[in-house]
Protein backbone atom coordinates (compact mmCIF):
# COMPACT_ATOMS: atom_id res chain seq x y z
CA UNK A 1 0.00 0.00 0.00
CA UNK A 2 1.71 3.53 -0.86
CA UNK A 3 2.33 6.46 1.85
CA UNK A 4 -0.90 8.29 0.39
CA UNK A 5 -3.03 5.70 0.46
CA UNK A 6 -1.86 5.05 3.87
CA UNK A 7 -2.68 8.07 5.00
CA UNK A 8 -6.03 8.24 3.55
CA UNK A 9 -6.62 5.43 5.53
CA UNK A 10 -5.14 6.37 8.63
CA UNK A 11 -8.05 10.26 7.95
CA UNK A 12 -10.82 7.71 7.34
CA UNK A 13 -10.24 6.40 11.02
CA UNK A 14 -9.88 9.42 12.81
CA UNK A 15 -12.83 10.87 11.37
CA UNK A 16 -14.06 7.52 12.20
CA UNK A 17 -13.25 7.65 15.87
CA UNK A 18 -14.52 11.17 16.17
CA UNK A 19 -18.11 9.95 15.53
CA UNK A 20 -17.88 6.84 17.68
CA UNK A 21 -16.68 9.43 20.34
CA UNK A 22 -19.94 11.71 19.62
CA UNK A 23 -22.59 8.55 19.77
CA UNK A 24 -20.98 6.95 22.59
CA UNK A 25 -21.43 10.35 24.31
CA UNK A 26 -24.89 10.71 23.16
CA UNK A 27 -25.74 7.29 24.37
CA UNK A 28 -24.11 8.08 28.02
CA UNK A 29 -26.23 10.90 28.48
CA UNK A 30 -29.45 9.76 27.33
CA UNK A 31 -29.07 6.47 29.55
CA UNK A 32 -28.54 8.58 32.33
CA UNK A 33 -32.00 10.78 31.11
CA UNK A 34 -30.72 13.97 30.20
CA UNK A 35 -31.82 15.70 26.69
CA UNK A 36 -29.67 17.12 24.29
CA UNK A 37 -29.32 20.70 26.61
CA UNK A 38 -28.10 18.58 29.53
CA UNK A 39 -31.72 19.06 31.38
CA UNK A 40 -32.77 15.88 33.68
CA UNK A 41 -36.03 13.93 33.07
CA UNK A 42 -37.78 12.24 35.97
CA UNK A 43 -34.98 9.75 36.46
CA UNK A 44 -31.89 12.41 36.41
CA UNK A 45 -33.58 14.30 38.98
CA UNK A 46 -33.39 11.23 41.05
CA UNK A 47 -29.85 10.45 40.29
CA UNK A 48 -28.76 14.44 40.58
CA UNK A 49 -30.21 14.64 44.20
CA UNK A 50 -28.39 11.27 45.32
CA UNK A 51 -25.07 11.40 47.11
CA UNK A 52 -21.71 10.45 46.79
CA UNK A 53 -21.51 6.82 47.15
CA UNK A 54 -25.12 6.18 47.08
CA UNK A 55 -25.71 2.63 45.31
CA UNK A 56 -27.07 3.73 41.66
CA UNK A 57 -30.30 2.59 41.45
CA UNK A 58 -31.30 2.27 44.93
CA UNK A 59 -32.43 6.21 45.72
CA UNK A 60 -34.99 6.11 48.53
CA UNK A 61 -38.71 6.27 47.82
CA UNK A 62 -38.09 4.95 43.84
CA UNK A 63 -40.43 2.50 42.89
CA UNK A 64 -39.00 -0.73 41.92
CA UNK A 65 -39.69 -0.59 38.28
CA UNK A 66 -38.12 3.34 37.96
CA UNK A 67 -35.09 1.75 40.53
CA UNK A 68 -34.65 -1.20 37.73
CA UNK A 69 -34.66 1.40 34.77
CA UNK A 70 -32.13 3.27 36.60
CA UNK A 71 -29.89 0.55 37.78
CA UNK A 72 -29.55 -0.35 33.88
CA UNK A 73 -29.22 3.14 32.78
CA UNK A 74 -26.71 4.45 35.11
CA UNK A 75 -24.45 2.08 37.05
CA UNK A 76 -22.18 2.12 33.60
CA UNK A 77 -21.96 5.58 34.43
CA UNK A 78 -20.90 6.10 38.53
CA UNK A 79 -20.65 9.59 38.71
CA UNK A 80 -19.11 9.94 41.77
CA UNK A 81 -15.94 7.24 40.87
CA UNK A 82 -12.97 8.06 39.27
CA UNK A 83 -12.66 5.49 36.81
CA UNK A 84 -15.60 6.15 35.30
CA UNK A 85 -15.66 9.93 34.95
CA UNK A 86 -11.95 9.21 33.61
CA UNK A 87 -13.42 6.84 30.87
CA UNK A 88 -15.79 9.61 30.53
CA UNK A 89 -13.99 12.56 30.19
CA UNK A 90 -11.47 10.50 27.90
CA UNK A 91 -14.30 9.47 25.55
CA UNK A 92 -15.38 13.35 25.66
CA UNK A 93 -11.93 14.99 24.44
CA UNK A 94 -11.75 12.31 21.76
CA UNK A 95 -15.17 13.63 20.81
CA UNK A 96 -14.18 17.30 21.42
CA UNK A 97 -10.66 18.05 21.08
CA UNK A 98 -9.74 15.84 17.74
CA UNK A 99 -11.69 17.77 15.69
CA UNK A 100 -10.12 20.72 16.75
CA UNK A 101 -7.01 19.13 15.71
CA UNK A 102 -7.59 19.01 11.53
CA UNK A 103 -5.77 21.68 10.54
CA UNK A 104 -2.82 20.72 12.64
CA UNK A 105 -3.14 17.26 10.35
CA UNK A 106 -3.81 18.93 7.56
CA UNK A 107 -0.08 21.37 8.07
CA UNK A 108 1.60 18.21 8.89
CA UNK A 109 0.14 16.40 6.08
CA UNK A 110 1.27 19.11 3.69
CA UNK A 111 4.74 18.22 5.08
CA UNK A 112 4.47 14.86 3.83
CA UNK A 113 4.28 15.90 0.56
CA UNK A 114 6.79 18.80 0.44
CA UNK A 115 9.51 17.35 3.25
CA UNK A 116 10.21 14.65 4.83
CA UNK A 117 7.16 14.07 7.09
CA UNK A 118 5.82 10.46 6.99
CA UNK A 119 2.73 8.56 7.81
CA UNK A 120 4.06 7.40 10.99
CA UNK A 121 5.49 11.04 12.09
CA UNK A 122 1.58 11.46 11.21
CA UNK A 123 0.83 9.24 13.51
CA UNK A 124 2.91 10.26 16.25
CA UNK A 125 1.93 13.65 16.14
CA UNK A 126 -1.72 12.05 16.67
CA UNK A 127 -0.65 10.14 19.53
CA UNK A 128 1.23 12.55 21.38
CA UNK A 129 -1.74 14.76 21.21
CA UNK A 130 -4.59 12.43 22.34
CA UNK A 131 -1.97 11.53 24.98
CA UNK A 132 -1.96 15.06 26.46
CA UNK A 133 -5.84 15.14 26.15
CA UNK A 134 -5.84 11.95 28.14
CA UNK A 135 -3.82 13.06 30.73
CA UNK A 136 -5.76 16.34 31.29
CA UNK A 137 -8.72 14.03 31.52
CA UNK A 138 -7.41 12.54 34.32
CA UNK A 139 -6.91 15.63 36.07
CA UNK A 140 -10.05 16.92 35.53
CA UNK A 141 -11.85 13.17 36.22
CA UNK A 142 -10.16 13.80 40.07
CA UNK A 143 -11.49 17.63 40.41
CA UNK A 144 -14.80 16.63 39.63
CA UNK A 145 -14.75 13.73 42.29
CA UNK A 146 -12.87 16.70 44.49
CA UNK A 147 -15.91 19.18 43.87
CA UNK A 148 -18.48 16.49 44.29
CA UNK A 149 -17.29 15.18 47.40
CA UNK A 150 -17.24 18.73 48.67
CA UNK A 151 -20.20 19.76 48.01
CA UNK A 152 -19.73 22.33 45.36
CA UNK A 153 -21.28 20.36 42.62
CA UNK A 154 -24.19 18.04 41.71
CA UNK A 155 -23.53 14.40 40.45
CA UNK A 156 -24.69 15.58 36.84
CA UNK A 157 -21.14 17.78 37.74
CA UNK A 158 -23.80 21.03 37.80
CA UNK A 159 -22.39 23.70 39.96
CA UNK A 160 -25.07 23.58 42.98
CA UNK A 161 -24.69 27.61 43.41
CA UNK A 162 -24.83 30.69 41.27
CA UNK A 163 -21.61 32.00 42.80
CA UNK A 164 -20.01 28.59 41.62
CA UNK A 165 -21.20 28.84 38.00
CA UNK A 166 -20.93 32.68 37.25
CA UNK A 167 -17.59 32.87 39.22
CA UNK A 168 -16.40 30.18 36.63
CA UNK A 169 -17.63 32.17 33.74
CA UNK A 170 -15.87 35.19 34.96
CA UNK A 171 -12.61 33.44 35.49
CA UNK A 172 -12.51 31.68 32.00
CA UNK A 173 -13.80 34.79 29.97
CA UNK A 174 -10.97 36.75 32.26
CA UNK A 175 -8.40 33.86 30.97
CA UNK A 176 -8.78 34.72 27.25
CA UNK A 177 -7.21 38.16 27.95
CA UNK A 178 -4.28 36.58 29.35
CA UNK A 179 -0.80 36.55 28.25
CA UNK A 180 -0.98 32.73 29.02
CA UNK A 181 -3.61 32.18 26.50
CA UNK A 182 -2.26 34.21 23.84
CA UNK A 183 1.65 32.10 24.05
CA UNK A 184 -0.45 28.55 24.07
CA UNK A 185 -2.89 29.76 21.45
CA UNK A 186 -0.53 31.54 18.78
CA UNK A 187 1.18 27.61 19.08
CA UNK A 188 -2.44 26.16 18.14
CA UNK A 189 -2.96 28.55 15.43
CA UNK A 190 0.34 28.21 13.85
CA UNK A 191 0.97 25.17 13.99
CA UNK A 192 3.19 24.90 10.96
CA UNK A 193 5.61 27.50 12.92
CA UNK A 194 5.56 25.20 15.64
CA UNK A 195 7.02 21.91 13.00
CA UNK A 196 9.39 24.32 11.57
CA UNK A 197 11.18 25.39 15.09
CA UNK A 198 11.01 21.56 16.66
CA UNK A 199 10.84 19.21 13.76
CA UNK A 200 11.51 15.71 14.36
CA UNK A 201 11.19 12.69 11.89
CA UNK A 202 9.50 9.14 12.29
CA UNK A 203 6.28 8.20 14.88
CA UNK A 204 9.15 9.14 17.89
CA UNK A 205 9.81 12.30 16.32
CA UNK A 206 6.23 13.13 15.57
CA UNK A 207 5.14 11.51 18.78
CA UNK A 208 7.39 14.42 20.60
CA UNK A 209 5.85 17.02 18.49
CA UNK A 210 2.11 15.69 19.49
CA UNK A 211 2.59 16.04 23.44
CA UNK A 212 4.20 19.65 22.77
CA UNK A 213 1.28 20.74 20.97
CA UNK A 214 -1.37 18.50 22.90
CA UNK A 215 0.33 20.12 25.94
CA UNK A 216 -0.26 24.41 24.28
CA UNK A 217 -3.61 22.79 23.09
CA UNK A 218 -4.46 22.49 27.25
CA UNK A 219 -3.38 25.22 28.12
CA UNK A 220 -5.31 27.26 25.54
CA UNK A 221 -8.83 25.21 25.98
CA UNK A 222 -8.90 24.00 29.68
CA UNK A 223 -11.46 27.03 30.20
CA UNK A 224 -14.05 25.42 27.98
CA UNK A 225 -13.68 22.02 29.47
CA UNK A 226 -14.20 23.70 33.17
CA UNK A 227 -17.38 25.55 31.73
CA UNK A 228 -18.78 21.63 31.82
CA UNK A 229 -19.51 22.11 35.59
CA UNK A 230 -22.19 25.26 34.55
CA UNK A 231 -24.62 23.32 32.74
CA UNK A 232 -23.84 19.55 33.49
CA UNK A 233 -20.65 17.75 32.20
CA UNK A 234 -23.25 15.38 30.26
CA UNK A 235 -24.27 18.69 28.27
CA UNK A 236 -24.66 17.90 24.48
CA UNK A 237 -25.14 21.32 23.81
CA UNK A 238 -22.27 22.71 25.71
CA UNK A 239 -20.22 19.97 24.67
CA UNK A 240 -21.04 21.13 20.76
CA UNK A 241 -20.88 24.70 21.64
CA UNK A 242 -17.30 24.54 23.03
CA UNK A 243 -16.15 22.05 20.08
CA UNK A 244 -17.33 24.70 17.91
CA UNK A 245 -15.58 27.88 19.34
CA UNK A 246 -12.25 25.82 19.52
CA UNK A 247 -12.27 24.58 16.24
CA UNK A 248 -12.90 28.45 14.91
CA UNK A 249 -10.13 29.44 17.28
CA UNK A 250 -7.91 27.31 15.47
CA UNK A 251 -8.65 28.72 11.91
CA UNK A 252 -6.02 30.36 10.46
CA UNK A 253 -8.11 33.33 9.38
CA UNK A 254 -10.52 34.14 12.20
CA UNK A 255 -8.91 32.51 15.04
CA UNK A 256 -7.45 34.87 16.34
CA UNK A 257 -10.67 37.82 16.18
CA UNK A 258 -12.83 35.64 18.43
CA UNK A 259 -10.62 35.08 21.41
CA UNK A 260 -11.72 38.61 22.90
CA UNK A 261 -15.38 38.74 21.78
CA UNK A 262 -16.03 35.42 23.10
CA UNK A 263 -14.24 36.71 26.60
CA UNK A 264 -16.47 39.19 26.86
CA UNK A 265 -19.58 36.73 26.07
CA UNK A 266 -18.71 34.62 29.11
CA UNK A 267 -17.84 37.28 31.57
CA UNK A 268 -21.27 39.06 30.79
CA UNK A 269 -22.96 35.63 31.15
CA UNK A 270 -21.39 35.28 34.49
CA UNK A 271 -22.44 38.85 35.58
CA UNK A 272 -25.83 38.00 35.01
CA UNK A 273 -25.72 34.50 36.75
CA UNK A 274 -24.29 36.12 40.00
CA UNK A 275 -27.23 39.28 39.04
CA UNK A 276 -29.91 36.78 38.68
CA UNK A 277 -30.90 35.77 42.29
CA UNK A 278 -30.88 39.05 43.31
CA UNK A 279 -32.96 40.34 40.39
CA UNK A 280 -35.48 36.90 40.98
CA UNK A 281 -35.28 37.54 45.33
CA UNK A 282 -33.94 34.06 44.95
Amino acid sequence: MSALSLRSVAWLAFFAAILVAWVVMYLMATGMDLDLIGRPGPMGETMRAMQPGMEMGMGAGMSGGMSGEMSGGMDMMAMDRFGPLFAMWAIMMAAMMLPTMVPTLRCYDDLCRSADGTTAGWLGVLTGYSIAWVGFAAVIAGVQVALLYGGVIDMLGIAKSSAIAGGLLILVGAFQFTRAKELCHGVCHSPMTYFLGHWRTGFGGGLRMGLGLGAFCVGCCWGFMALGFVGGVMSLLWMGLATLFMVLEKLPQIGHRVIRPMGVALIAGGVAVLAAPLVTGG
